[in-house]
């Protein structure tokens, strides 16, 4: 984890996250934090994660997300050398489908 990144401030913000039920919260909660390019831009990375691990071509995810080739370079170098962040959420989602 990035020291950087561990912050009073950040641990607050994850707390307000934590504590949301459901994603008629999630949308309120983040539509009022966040600007909906903000929000879209993080819901793409999600995504291009997703299409990564289930190992589609850059051109399939480009040509689905509209996301750039250096977008999906940042997000593989992610999901490859990260914090493990993605699958973990992707591995938990899994085991509730």
């Amino acid at each position: 984890m990035n020291s950087k990144l561990k912050t009073e401030d950040v641990d607050f913000l994850f707390d307000a996250i934590l504590n949301l039920k459901d994603k008629d919260e999630c949308y309120a909660f983040f539509e009022d934090i966040c600007t909906i390019n903000e929000l879209l831009s993080l819901s793409q990375r999600a995504v291009v994660a997703r299409m990564l691990k289930d190992k589609k071509t850059y051109m399939e995810i480009a040509g689905r997300t509209g996301a750039s080739t250096a977008t999906i370079s940042r997000v593989n170098r992610a999901l490859n050398y990260g914090n493990d962040g993605y699958n973990l959420v992707f591995d938990r989602m899994d085991k509730t489908d």
